[in-house]
């Protein structure tokens, strides 16, 4: 019984982190998060993932912030950014209600069933006749950036690291304590 509870209670965790947004966190041991590169003293890839929960509006918002974050942690000011992407990746699900199932003269013998003045019937079935597709979008935003100290250059891809963390901190999702 007890292995049961527990095999439930680790399902139900599955289930709940996966029916949620990615929050703002590290992408450790996942493919969902925020990770960085440094290429140079002052250089870095700042790349965020989100699940397919996750809108592409976040995605980046979070991005900017991280480089924000990272700027102030290496002891920046500002950073520039020199290249920045956002790139989605779309799946399609399909619920086919006639399957792959077996075959028999023609008709699926899974979803066949008899009506009295027809006969056999299997493609047209007035129950199982319909068919749902979901698309599945998934984000990932990522920039090269470089940070600088002192007072931020007058360009359009220049943020003041400060600013941009004290503006879009109430943004931010953390990951629930566990």
């Amino acid at each position: 019984m007890r292995q049961v509870l527990i095999c439930l209670l680790a399902a139900s965790a599955m289930v709940a982190c996966s029916s949620m947004p990615t929050p703002y966190q590290p992408a450790v041991g996942s493919r969902w998060g925020y990770e960085e590169t440094q290429i140079e003293s002052n250089r870095f890839r700042v790349s965020f993932g989100g699940n397919s929960l996750t809108d592409r509006e976040t995605v980046e918002t979070y991005l900017l912030y991280r480089a924000a974050e990272l700027t102030v942690e290496q002891g920046y000011d500002y950073f520039e950014v020199v290249q920045r992407a956002t790139d989605s990746e779309t799946r399609y699900l399909h619920s086919d209600p006639y399957g792959y199932g077996p075959y028999y003269g023609g008709f699926n013998v899974r979803y066949s069933y008899y009506h009295p003045r027809w006969g056999w019937r299997g493609w047209h079935d007035p129950f199982w006749d319909d068919v749902h597709t979901r698309e599945i979008t998934r984000f990932e935003a990522s920039a090269e950036i470089i940070m600088g100290r002192g007072t931020k250059p007058n360009t359009a891809n220049a943020f003041d690291a400060r600013d941009v963390m004290a503006n879009l901190g109430d943004d931010i999702v953390l990951p629930e304590p566990e």
